[in-house]
């Protein structure tokens, strides 16, 4: 037990002077995962998967938030993996089958990786395309017959165009979910997400998905009020829970409210 404490002690000291790379490799490895790079098209993804290979029918995938997309409010990042990896960190912890999935150039690049990729197409049909296929070997390596998905940030967006993409994908849970880009972005008063999709495009095939979304009500990048919009333009929704969290804002308080809730069960309508 201290021994593994320590370890995490270590790894918190050292992650301010790491790689992004190299802070996921560590803490995957203190948890008894390892970082594989999945040769996606047109994006590689990086995916952290325990060693010993699950055998469940439903594997839990924690899709990755929008990461360091803007370095200031005007100039885009260099490079979009997350510097904080408190996605990476619930999946780790989660006693369920689970793994984690970063976005397109987090962690690793390719030739395609440009600022247009992490920002205005943050939630694109090539980005969706190369989660899908990341999706599609999981399961053909792992045998599970069926996926849940939880995205966080920005990963809830494409956690639900993935559910509205597949037939496989039985349940989705957002953390801070961005439910629907195009509100976001006129809620914020920011420039439309040019080349991105938008979830309740596809809100026929989203009304029958069991769905729970739990908000920060202390969040200001996503504002819980959003998921009054995207309720309402949902429309009847078989099986849809809302949590409010108090106190939990976009970064902050996360852990004990996940650790709370990812497990509890989705009552649906008959």
């Amino acid at each position: 037990m201290y021994s593994r404490l320590f370890t995490l002690l270590a790894l918190l000291l050292a992650s301010g002077c790491q790689a992004p790379l190299t802070q996921l490799q560590t803490l995957s490895q203190a948890h008894g995962h390892r970082v594989e790079i999945q040769p996606t098209q047109p994006f590689p993804l990086a995916l952290s998967v325990p060693l010993k290979a699950p055998g469940a029918l439903r594997l839990r995938v924690y899709l990755e938030g929008d990461g360091r997309a803007w370095a200031t409010s005007s100039q885009p990042s260099l490079d979009p993996s997350p510097r904080n990896l408190l996605l990476a960190r619930l999946a780790l912890e989660d006693p369920q089958p689970s793994l984690y999935l970063a976005r397109p150039c987090q962690f690793v690049s390719a030739p395609g990786c440009r600022a247009a990729m992490w920002t205005d197409q943050r939630f694109g049909k090539a980005v969706l395309d190369s989660l899908d296929q990341a999706l599609s070997g999981i399961k053909q390596r792992y045998g599970n017959q069926e996926f849940e998905l939880i995205g966080y940030s920005g990963g809830g967006a494409l956690a639900l165009l993935l559910a509205a993409r597949r037939s496989d994908v039985t349940q989705v849970q957002t953390l801070a979910g961005n439910l629907s880009p195009r509100y976001w972005a006129q809620t914020l008063q920011l420039t439309p997400l040019a080349g991105s999709l938008e979830p309740l495009d596809y809100r026929q095939r989203l009304r029958d998905l069991p769905q729970r979304h739990l908000l920060g009500l202390q969040d200001r990048s996503v504002p819980a009020s959003l998921f009054e919009h995207y309720r309402v333009e949902l429309g009847s929704a078989r099986c849809m829970q809302q949590v409010a969290l108090p106190g939990v804002s976009h970064a902050e308080g996360w852990t004990q409210a996940w650790a709370q809730w990812r497990d509890q069960p989705l009552r649906c309508k008959p």
